[in-house]
């Protein structure tokens, strides 16, 4: 067996970008989850995969709404990291965003924006896969520094040669 201290201490080795995934709640309230386990998965059709914790509040609301906004997170989104990676009903309370024209929340200041509709789940332990159909992409007007993830920590993703 696996030892879950030293897996998780193996995993965070692995930089990896930072995402938030929203979507709104059937009041019409935005709700979301910060995910580092995010990947590109098929160009044709276009689709990309994220996978939620099942122990999520977030979880049943992203998988029931069909449809969400993967945003890939700049250095300059820590609050909306950590906001969205809490527990708890209010996670945007302070969090900035408005409605895109598909109906996705949309936060600003992320180095791009994937909306999607659910095109598949799948089963992954004690997490979903949760597949998505790419229905639109934002690119900001001006580049942005990424943020990365490594052994629990956020930050710039520096300058690469």
């Amino acid at each position: 067996m696996i030892e879950p201290g030293i897996y998780k201490d193996v995993m965070s080795s692995f930089p990896s970008g930072v995402t938030v995934v929203t979507t709104l709640d059937p009041e019409g309230g935005i709700v979301g989850i910060t995910a580092s386990a995010f990947s590109a998965l098929s160009i044709d059709p276009a689709l990309v995969l994220f996978c939620p914790n099942y122990a999520s509040d977030t979880y049943p609301v992203l998988r029931d709404s069909k449809k969400f906004a993967i945003h890939l997170l700049s250095a300059d989104q820590t609050a909306e990291a950590y906001a969205f990676a809490s527990k708890g009903k209010d996670k945007a309370k302070d969090i900035a965003w408005h409605l895109s024209e598909l109906g996705n929340p949309i936060l600003a200041k992320a180095t791009a924006i994937i909306e999607c509709e659910l095109w598949r789940e799948y089963d992954g332990g004690d997490h979903a896969i949760i597949v998505g159909a790419v229905k639109n992409l934002i690119l900001p007007e001006q580049p942005v520094t990424p943020m990365i993830y490594h052994k629990g920590k956020l930050g710039p993703l520096p300058t690469l040669a």
